[in-house]
C-alpha cells in the first residue's frame, strides 16, 4: 500500500544530501544563508550532516523491503528468493549501469570530477572502480584508497544496502522463525556502535562507510516493519509520538557534526526514524497536502535517480565554475541551477529509462 508520508521523508533525505554535497565545494556560510544561530552559521548547521539523510534512507529501505516481503509472503521463511533478487536487480542495475556509462564517457573527455585520482598516492584503475561499483564494494575501495572518483562516490551507500539485501532472504530462510530473525537483527544493531567505536575518527572513515557501520540503520527499518505488521498504535498516541520523533531527530541533526558523535548518534537517529515509520504506518486520514509536501513527495519518488546522478550535475558545475574562484554572489544561483538540473535529469531518467526497464525486467522474469 502506497504511503505518502514515507515519500515525504525520502524527499527530505535527498534534499539534505543534495545540499550537503553542494556545500562541500561551495561553502554557503558567506551568503545570506550564513547568518549566525547557536554560534554557527545557519548554512553549516543545515548542510554539514547530510550523512543523516543517508541513514534515514537506510531505515526507510529496510522498512519497505521487509514490509513488501511480508505482504507478499507473511511467513518470511517461505520468501521467494528468485523474485526478491529480480525485483532488486530491476530497480538497481539499470541506473547503476547508466551512471557508469555517463561517468566513463565524461572521464574520457578529461573532465577532472569524472576521472580517477589518487588521494592517498595509490593509483586505482578505471577497471577496479567499475568492478567495485558492480560488485557492491565501492565503500571498501573508498576506505582503502580514499575518494578515488568524485562522481562515483555515492555508490558507497548502494554497496551497503545491496550487500545487506543479498543476505536478507537467505537470513529469512535460515532463521525460519520470526523470533530468530529478530535476534539476528538485534545482534547487528548491537554490533554497529561497537564497530564505529573501533574506528572512531580514523582517517579512512570506516566508522561512517563500512558495511557494519551502517547495517544497524537497515536492521532498525526491518524491525520497524515487523513490529508494524503485528502491533498497531492507539490513535490518540500516533500524532504526538510522530512529532516527538521528528523533534528529537531535528535536535540530533543540529547537535554536532556527525563525525564527532557517530558512535552513538547514528543508532539513535536510526531508531527514532524507525519509530517514526512505525507511526506513519498507522492508518490515518490525511489532510489536503500543501505545495511543500507535494514537492517533498516528488523528490521522494525520484530520490534514487536524484541520489545516483546528482554528482554528475555538480561535477559539471565545478568544471564550469571552479569553487575556489566562484564569487559569493554566484553561489546561490549555482545552487538553484544545480537543484533544477538535477531534478530535470532525474525525471527524464525515471520516465524514459529506469521505470520502463524496471517494468520490462519484472514482466520478463517474474512469474505472476
Amino acid at each position: 500500500m502506497y504511503n505518502l508520508r514515507i515519500d515525504v521523508l525520502r524527499g527530505i533525505s535527498i534534499a539534505l544530501v543534495l545540499l550537503h554535497h553542494f556545500n562541500i565545494p561551495y561553502k554557503l556560510q558567506d551568503t545570506w544563508l550564513g547568518f549566525q544561530i547557536f554560534g554557527e552559521s545557519f548554512s553549516t548547521l543545515l548542510a554539514r550532516n547530510g550523512n543523516y539523510g543517508v541513514t534515514l534512507f537506510f531505515v526507510i529501505s529496510g522498512f519497505l523491503i521487509t514490509g513488501h516481503s511480508l505482504r507478499r509472503q507473511e511467513n518470511l521463511a517461505q520468501l521467494d528468493v528468485k523474485a526478491f533478487y529480480i525485483r532488486r536487480i530491476a530497480r538497481i542495475i539499470p541506473c547503476l549501469l547508466l551512471l557508469l556509462l555517463i561517468v566513463t564517457g565524461l572521464g574520457s573527455l578529461g573532465l577532472a570530477p569524472f576521472l580517477n585520482h589518487a588521494p592517498q598516492q595509490i593509483e586505482v584503475s578505471d577497471q577496479a572502480t567499475v568492478l567495485a561499483a558492480l560488485g557492491f564494494y565501492m565503500n571498501l575501495l573508498i576506505i582503502q584508497y580514499g575518494w578515488v572518483n568524485y562522481a562515483l562516490g555515492v555508490l558507497w551507500s548502494l554497496s551497503v544496502e545491496e550487500v545487506f539485501y543479498l543476505f536478507f532472504p537467505i537470513l529469512c530462510i535460515v532463521t525460519r522463525r520470526r523470533s530468530l530473525l529478530v535476534v539476528v537483527l538485534l545482534a547487528v544493531i548491537a554490533y554497529a556502535p561497537y564497530f564505529r567505536s573501533l574506528y572512531y575518527l580514523n582517517e579512512n572513515e570506516a566508522y561512517l562507510y563500512h558495511y557494519f557501520a551502517s547495517f544497524d540503520a537497515i536492521a532498525f527499518g526491518c524491525l520497524s516493519a515487523l513490529l508494524a505488521s503485528r502491533v498497531k498504535l492507539p490513535q490518540h498516541s500516533v500524532r504526538w509520538l510522530g512529532y516527538l520523533c521528528m523533534g528529537l531527530m531535528c535536535v540530533l541533526y543540529l547537535y554536532a557534526p556527525i563525525k564527532q558523535v557517530s558512535t552513538w548518534s547514528m543508532s539513535v537517529f536510526a531508531i527514532l526514524a524507525a519509530i517514526l515509520l512505525w507511526v506513519y504506518d498507522q492508518p490515518r486520514v490525511l489532510k489536503k497536502t500543501n505545495k511543500l509536501t507535494q514537492a517533498c513527495v516528488w523528490l521522494g519518488q525520484h530520490s534514487y535517480e536524484l541520489y545516483l546522478f546528482h554528482l554528475i550535475e555538480l561535477g559539471l558545475i565545478k568544471v564550469m565554475s571552479l569553487p575556489a574562484e566562484t564569487p559569493t554572489i554566484f553561489k546561490l544561483p549555482l545552487l538553484l541551477l544545480y537543484l533544477f538540473v538535477s531534478c530535470v535529469l532525474a525525471k527524464l531518467i525515471e520516465r524514459y529509462y529506469s521505470s520502463p526497464l524496471n517494468h520490462w525486467i519484472r514482466d520478463k522474469f517474474l512469474t505472476h
